[in-house]
């Protein structure tokens, strides 16, 4: 499977984030300790907003990540309030450029960790049902890509939470009718450079490991000595597949079946079924 972090709030310099925490994403990449695998070296890739353009910039590469001197330089040098990291373990797909997350579609950002059970099976079917004007945008052979484009197909821009649900439910569907008693594992941030959305969800009931930030007010009261909380607003949350580090008080299981909502005021957390 892979790792991976989501952040939103006040601007940030990446490798604060990305490089600096007892157990960082970097860290991760070698040792996760929540994970399936242990080492996730099949790729990266990072997507941030920025104040100039609408679209978010999305950076990916085949390497692994723990050593990639690109990566290091740009990450000490960007700023954003809202970014996705990823770092990728295969599930069976292709070592490739255009396999790495995250996945980028007009406003939209996208990644995954999880998998469709009988991929190689459902594929065709579940790639049938994209939309043929968005069919040729595909670029490469994960599932995570033809997740993200069937949530496109099923009304993404109108209602992100519907959208998510009715992709997971088509997976489901396909699934069941070729046999597969368990389709889908999935925890999913998607965002649109305003607001941040995270998905945890299985077929089994059993998914994926995910966590949220704390508010920042508690998390200072309790860590006066964390320098990155100095300036954070209390907007800032981080949505991680593992936590950063073991300070108490800091990190909330992600409730299974379950979606969140980071946006400006109130944040929610809604509960999550297929449809």
């Amino acid at each position: 499977m892979c790792r991976w972090l989501a952040y939103s709030g006040q601007d940030v310099l990446l490798g604060d984030l990305l490089y600096k925490p007892e157990h960082s994403l970097i860290d991760q990449s070698l040792h996760a300790r929540m994970g399936v695998e242990t080492t996730n070296g099949d790729g990266f890739g990072v997507g941030w907003y920025g104040t100039e353009a609408a679209t978010p910039a999305v950076i990916r590469d085949t390497g692994p990540a723990w050593n990639n001197r690109n990566l290091r330089e740009i990450a000490s040098h960007v700023r954003s309030p809202l970014f996705f990291a990823h770092v990728r373990a295969s599930t069976g797909t292709a070592v490739q450029q255009t396999n790495c997350h995250p996945f980028r579609h007009g406003r939209w950002m996208w990644m995954h960790n999880g998998a469709i059970a009988e991929f190689h099976r459902l594929r065709r079917d579940l790639s049938l049902a994209i939309d043929p004007a968005l069919f040729s945008e595909l670029e490469g052979s994960t599932d995570s890509e033809v997740m993200f484009y069937l949530a496109i197909t099923l009304g993404l821009d109108q209602d992100v939470p519907g959208a998510v649900a009715r992709m997971a439910g088509l997976i489901e569907r396909v699934g069941h009718r070729e046999g597969v008693e368990h389709p889908l594992q999935m925890t999913v941030a998607v965002a649109d450079g305003e607001r941040l959305w995270t998905f945890r969800y299985s077929s089994r009931r059993a998914s994926r490991s995910l966590f949220y930030s704390s508010r920042v007010d508690t998390v200072r009261a309790l860590h006066p000595d964390l320098e990155f909380l100095s300036g954070a607003s209390d907007e800032t949350r981080l949505v991680v597949s593992e936590p950063l580090g073991d300070l108490p008080g800091v990190w909330n299981e992600v409730p299974e079946g379950s979606c969140g909502v980071v946006q400006p005021g109130t944040d929610e957390f809604l509960p999550f079924e297929p449809v």
